[in-house]
């Protein structure tokens, strides 16, 4: 199961492609699309991913261009470099894989969805965020 993370500081499930079996450039350009859609970042957002080729396609690199985002990209092997993504993921995983069995990959991808879009993005208190949660930490940012 595929899932795409770290877009303009949130982590999201991918529209119709959380399911898939692996990261392609049609799941990053319709997850960074969905992100996009709902948050609308102002221009010079700093977008940080992995060397991944997915992320380096001319596709991608033109939607980042086109929405004024300035691409940042690991170094190769530094895993500090995605700090935000992998506490992310050790958090999914502590916080909900760990203590589940899952019957079905559907039944997987609703329990991450519900995860990400109800919990971890709108309830979930962040310490490098002042203890709000993302939505929050994005509205008090916004009457700032």
């Amino acid at each position: 199961m595929a899932v795409s993370s770290g877009a303009l500081g949130f982590v999201f499930p991918t529209s119709g492609g959380l399911g898939d079996e692996r990261i392609d450039q049609q799941l990053v350009l319709d997850a960074l699309n969905m992100a996009l859609g709902q948050w609308r970042p102002q221009p010079g957002l700093i977008h940080h991913t992995d060397q991944g080729r997915q992320y380096s396609s001319t596709a991608y690199v033109e939607m980042l261009k086109k929405h004024a985002m300035v691409q940042s990209m690991s170094r190769r092997a530094n895993c500090y470099d995605n700090a935000v993504a992998e506490s992310f993921f050790s958090s999914l995983k502590n916080e909900l894989v760990n203590h589940c069995s899952f019957k079905t990959r559907e039944e997987a991808r609703t329990a991450v969805f519900e995860y990400i879009e109800v919990f971890y993005n709108r309830q979930r208190r962040h310490q490098s965020l002042d203890y709000f949660s993302p939505v929050d930490y994005e509205r008090s940012m916004a009457v700032a």
